[in-house]
């Protein structure tokens, strides 16, 4: 039976916890690695959720997903979707998963009416880089990431 791609449910959360782990030994970032499984749970099924999912399921195992949430555009005026991660394990790269779980998000993009689907990707990892490119995607040379976090967001906040 080949391998399904469908909305995740509570019951897949730690799965989907144990893949966001895989991914963050990939990207060699496991010391700002933070998440538990707990809070996965409650940003996918809480009383507020802010997160979605799609999971890759092949013979009764989870074996990827792709995590998004909606942002806006002031420009378009419309909201966009967000993709936080998209992960396939190693021994399924080149069954076509990755392209499915992006074409199940960009689906929904269109389907809700999107003015937008984006994401980050690192730019050392150009197998990646190409992966998206093939699909479409455009990599914007000009847009750089900016964050706050810890100790720096608690003093930004507490200027307010």
């Amino acid at each position: 039976m080949p391998a399904t791609i469908r909305a995740a449910k509570p019951a897949d959360t730690g799965a989907i916890f144990a893949l966001t782990y895989e991914l963050a030994q990939f990207e060699n970032l496991t010391h700002i690695f933070v998440a538990t499984e707990h809070s996965l749970r409650d940003a996918l099924f809480g009383a507020r959720p802010s997160i979605e999912a799609l999971v890759a399921e092949d013979a009764g195992s989870i074996v990827g997903y792709a995590l998004f949430f909606h942002n806006f555009s002031s420009f378009a005026g419309r909201r966009g979707l967000y993709l936080e991660d998209v992960y396939v394990q190693p021994a399924q790269r080149g069954s076509g998963l990755g392209t499915a779980l992006l074409r199940h998000v960009a689906a929904l993009a269109v389907e809700r009416q999107c003015a937008r689907f984006e994401w980050t990707v690192l730019d050392w990892n150009q197998p990646a880089i190409s992966f998206y490119q093939k699909m479409g995607a455009t990599v914007l040379p000009d847009w750089r990431v900016v964050r706050v976090t810890g100790d720096a967001l608690a003093r930004l906040a507490a200027r307010a």
